[in-house]
């Protein structure tokens, strides 16, 4: 498989099988717009079905990992396919499966709930370890501290699942101690408040079912 690019905004592309546009969503219509009529045409959002790209046969490839700004890796990662056709579907496993990833077919109509999943698991920890960054500091602790405790709970979760992984004073049913913690959390970080007080409820949910998994 021969690759050329990237290529910047305005390029000229021709003499190629395929195009895959690397845009930002709101701006994948007008891209495939300007590419001549030929190859096929994909996008890497994972929100987006494959209508922006009409006319172009088309097809979707979407990296399951987080990217920042020093770049990623991509072996090993979910890919979440589409295609327009078995062609381009087949296209999409195959670029997917060059860069060392392992593809899913995704439904038009599963898009935004798998990309909400993929925000839940990525972008909201983010937002979450900066709440608990902030609190940390204020006890006079620093993040460093803190990622080997992230790093063993997110490892936890893959190997045992979410419901056998909980720990903590919501799981023992330890209510008092939630309050003290929410005390401080009132005191030090209010505007946290309501962040703690949804992801209270939404733990206490989850060791019951863990209690119910138990007894079964």
């Amino acid at each position: 498989m021969r690759v050329t690019g990237p290529l910047g905004r305005g390029a000229e592309v021709g003499g190629v099988d395929a195009v895959l546009l690397c845009v930002p969503d709101r701006e994948i219509a007008s891209a495939a717009a300007a590419v001549a009529p030929g190859p096929l045409v994909g996008h890497c959002s994972g929100a987006t079905g494959l209508e922006p790209l009409r006319p172009h046969e088309r097809f979707s490839l979407h990296p399951l990992i987080s990217v920042a700004h020093g770049g990623a890796k991509l072996r090993g990662a979910g890919a979440a396919v589409a295609g327009s056709s078995a062609r381009a579907l087949a296209l999409a496993r195959a670029l997917a499966v060059a860069l060392g990833m392992r593809p899913v077919e995704v439904a038009p109509g599963d898009r935004a709930a798998y990309h909400a999943a993929a925000s839940i698991a990525s972008n909201f920890l983010i937002t979450l370890e900066a709440a608990a960054e902030r609190l940390a500091a204020s006890a006079g602790v620093e993040r460093e501290l803190l990622v080997p405790l992230v790093r063993q709970t997110v490892s936890n979760w893959a190997a045992l699942g979410a419901a056998r992984a909980l720990t903590g004073p919501l799981a023992r049913g330890d209510e008092a101690t939630v309050a003290a913690q929410r005390e401080a959390v009132h005191e030090r970080a209010p505007e946290l408040l309501p962040l703690f007080d949804a992801l209270s409820d939404a733990t206490r949910a989850l060791a019951r079912a863990q209690v119910t998994e138990a007894a079964a």
